[in-house]
């Protein structure tokens, strides 16, 4: 009887733990996927029934039932699957301006309560526990490709027959405002006050430099094939211009543009054929390499110029501006393909994975996004991927943007912010590195070929290779 009794006590503990591990992993998955009936609506009670409710709908709108709030209002739907930040439901209760915020004449819904209806929302705004998320599925697996357009006749262009050239004795070194890896050698080129220097990555030491008089070379690419080097760039409120070097010789192959203003965006299309280039007169420019001539203007911008990218496919280019505007183009006939919404400062950089599936941005907002650009959607976004550090003394809102960002052959993202970071990103947006700069901030970052650990250049002018 006594081994009876303690049996059942046994079973039922065990019971109750199963029981409490259930509840307990409920409990994980109602944190991270929120749903409609259990967790929004509460809110939307607590907060915006008595203006958008059965009673009562302004502009339109009724969030009493979960099929109401998928219909929008009069102007149009007010959540957008996978995306808070471009759904006016998240808008209206986070703006920050206190006389538009909702709701009206109240205190500020708790960031508690707004991080649940954030993570509803990207979670696909599901209607109940059981629910399947409304966004939709996306295989974003990466298979390595060749990163070139053709095979190389001969070895990987290094330069070793470089003209010797005189250069400035700067007071003190040029911050690196760009660098690019060869995509075929071991071998990256750096930005400097009127020159552009080149860097064993094996040796890490500096093997030349080519003379780039136009002034401050603002962008650095080499070609698909690694043979030419592309750097544009000029004076501030003076002149700008696009260069192509061959990488062996240092020769000046081409040069396209006459801008009254420095280029700030330029990329060379992966069949050398086009230059596109921009600036602070918000229009970007599409040349003929072949004929020197000047293409096709892209009018669209409403601010300065800041990045620029052809996909290593040729079939898209993709551009964007001070003000957070990002676009797709079609690079023949210069024709919209996709507005890409998400950014809200300066876009600082874009860059192709090597498969022309995604595109990477990064901005100012700190933000930095992953789109598929099959449809437009950010496959992965981070919306604060750089957070910045509060130094003891300091005070108001910290900057923390994304400077720079550029994929490898291996679908890794490396990029560098204002909080003195570089970290690297995997193919799915988790961080596998990071490493922290004591001082300066790193302007320009890069992974070399071949190379597991990232070189950036910083505001002090240094090169950094960094090491785990």
């Amino acid at each position: 009887m006594i081994h009876y009794f303690i049996s059942l006590t046994a079973l039922f503990l065990i019971q109750f733990s199963l029981v409490a591990n259930a509840q307990e992993e409920a409990d994980k998955d109602k944190t991270s996927s929120p749903n409609f009936i259990d967790d929004i609506k509460p809110i939307l009670r607590a907060h915006c029934l008595k203006c958008h409710g059965d009673d009562k709908q302004e502009a339109g709108l009724n969030l009493q039932s979960y099929g109401s709030l998928l219909r929008g209002g009069s102007s149009g739907k007010v959540v957008e699957a996978g995306r808070s930040s471009q759904s006016v439901l998240f808008q209206a209760i986070t703006n920050p301006d206190d006389d538009a915020r909702m709701p009206p004449n109240s205190p500020t819904i708790a960031k508690s309560k707004i991080e649940q209806i954030r993570k509803w929302i990207d979670s696909g705004l599901l209607e109940t526990a059981s629910s399947k998320s409304m966004v939709k599925a996306r295989n974003l697996t990466f298979k390595p490709s060749v990163s070139t357009d053709g095979k190389l006749d001969g070895p990987p262009a290094m330069p070793t027959k470089l003209p010797a050239i005189d250069f400035l004795k700067l007071t003190r070194p040029f911050p690196v405002l760009s660098m690019d890896a060869s995509p075929t050698a071991p071998l990256i080129a750096v930005a400097d006050q009127d020159q552009v220097r080149f860097f064993h990555t094996k040796t890490e030491q500096e093997i030349g430099r080519v003379a780039f008089p136009e002034g401050i070379p603002q962008v650095i690419r080499f070609s698909r094939d690694g043979v030419v080097l592309m750097v544009a760039g000029g004076r501030p409120v003076e002149s700008g211009r696009v260069v192509l070097f061959d990488v062996n010789s240092g020769k000046r192959l081409a040069e396209v543009g006459d801008e009254i203003d420095a280029v700030l965006a330029a990329d060379l299309s992966p069949n050398q054929q086009f230059v596109a280039l921009g600036g602070s007169g918000r229009v970007v420019k599409v040349y003929s390499m072949t004929e020197g001539t000047l293409l096709y203007k892209l009018t669209k911008h409403t601010d300065w110029i800041t990045a620029i990218a052809f996909s290593p496919d040729g079939k898209k280019l993709a551009t964007a501006d001070r003000a957070g505007g990002l676009h797709l183009w079609d690079p023949e006939s210069g024709g919209i393909l996709l507005n890409l919404e998400e950014h809200k400062a300066a876009v600082r950089a874009l860059d192709w994975r090597n498969d022309s599936r995604l595109l990477a941005s990064a901005g100012e907002d700190g933000r930095i996004v992953w789109w598929d650009t099959n449809d437009g959607f950010p496959a992965i976004n981070k919306s604060n991927a750089h957070p910045p550090q509060r130094v003891q003394g300091t005070y108001g809102t910290i900057p923390n943007g994304v400077l720079a960002a550029r994929f490898d052959a291996k679908g890794r993202l490396v990029t560098s912010g204002r909080d003195r970071m570089v970290r690297v990103w995997d193919v799915d947006g988790g961080e596998i590195e990071k490493f922290k700069l004591e001082k300066g901030i790193p302007l320009s970052v890069i992974l070399p070929i071949s190379a597991n650990d990232p070189v950036s250049g910083d505001s002090a002018g240094n090169v950094i290779f960094w090491k785990k």
